[in-house]
């Protein structure tokens, strides 16, 4: 299990000096807007990817007039990940059980981390790149070989475009990238269809259990026509590449496509069922991460009460508390989530307010 048992914050944001020992269950924030609620679950977002999901600067995470912030969590398994971002150029540090690490594979591997806030409509309403984002999460906790043939058909493809923008075309050197790319591109195909396969039936029986709609679908696309081979695709669209400077086809163009009927379903659902719908595809990574290596992840939910009824919060903390996994969820009044829970199970609280946190 990946539950973090000991937290400690400082100098993120509006979280000056912060030290909790969360439940391993469930935890409950709450007070104002503005009071670091969600600069908290922030912390525990850039423990388990290395990023924020709020900005892609460095200079919003530190505090005003300082030159660092340091985020350390501790693991129930005894696993410590220590990470300290500063304004110097290249000055992040990331440890992971005390060693400096090069990478955030390692550390993503024992701190698998979800995140449901008012961003994850864009798991609906944004680009292809932020679905791919999300299959590619789940592809990355079940198949350790798939990170390294994304990061070699990466290299592959920006080689291939530097190419492609070149006034006089080597098409040896292309066609010696397009043998390699097409060879990882048929693994990391094969990786996301496997993977998709087994997501499939869990994220429809996690739907249901939230909200019935019928008409609506979900389908993997893999980046180019699915009737021809990436070497004919590769032949027939060289022109265009080259025309654009960069290759239109290939594992860095796949998608999930979800669709009611046979619109979009961001053009037919209200927030609400949008809400319940994110929900079901992040719950149902869960529940297969579970299945397939027994790593329970860390859910961090901001702000479940916006769009949602009590019946309809109600439904997405039963899914959460049957996950047996950590969960944050943030509020700013408690009570929108009191009986949102069974009897027997006793969400530990904390109260947050002006940066300083208590439980």
């Amino acid at each position: 299990m990946a539950a973090i048992s000991r937290l400690d914050v400082l100098r993120l944001r509006n979280l000056s000096e912060v030290h909790i020992a969360p439940a391993e269950s469930i935890n409950i924030l709450f007070g104002d807007n503005g009071s670091g609620k969600t600069s908290l679950l922030e912390a525990i977002h850039l423990l388990g990817l290395g990023r924020s999901f709020r900005s892609q600067k460095l200079e919003p995470l530190i505090q005003d007039g300082l030159e660092d912030c340091v985020v350390f969590g501790e693991l129930q398994d005894g696993v410590s990940i220590g990470l300290s971002k500063t304004r110097k150029q290249g000055g992040h540090v990331l440890k992971l059980l005390g060693e400096r690490q090069r990478s955030w594979v390692d550390a993503a591997r024992h701190l698998p981390v979800q995140i449901l806030n008012s961003e994850s409509f864009s798991l609906l309403e944004g680009s292809p790149k932020v679905r791919r984002r999300f299959l590619d999460w789940g592809v990355f906790h079940v198949e350790h070989e798939f990170v390294n043939n994304w990061r070699k058909a990466a290299k592959c493809i920006a080689h291939r475009n530097l190419l492609l923008k070149e006034r006089s075309l080597d098409r040896k050197q292309l066609q010696a990238w397009d043998v390699e790319l097409v060879r990882l591109a048929r693994q990391l195909d094969e990786s996301r269809r496997s993977y998709f396969t087994l997501f499939h039936p869990l994220f429809q029986e996690t739907l249901r259990k939230l909200i019935e709609l019928p008409n609506l679908t979900i389908s993997y696309s893999r980046g180019w026509d699915d009737s021809k081979s990436l070497e004919e695709v590769f032949s027939e669209s060289l022109a265009r590449d080259i025309k654009y400077g960069v290759t239109q086809n290939g594992p860095h163009r796949a998608d999930l496509i979800v669709r009611v009927g046979r619109l979009g379903a961001e053009e037919v659902l209200s927030r609400g069922q949008q809400k319940l719908l994110v929900s079901a595809m992040k719950v149902a990574q869960g529940h297969l991460l579970s299945q397939v290596n027994g790593v329970r992840g860390v859910y961090l939910v901001d702000d479940l009460p916006s769009e949602l009824d009590f019946a309809n919060r109600r439904r997405v903390c039963e899914l959460l508390v049957g996950l047996e996994c950590q969960v944050f969820l943030t509020c700013v009044d408690q009570a929108e989530l009191e009986n949102c829970w069974s009897s027997a199970l006793l969400p530990r609280k904390f109260h947050v307010e002006h940066g300083k946190i208590s439980q």
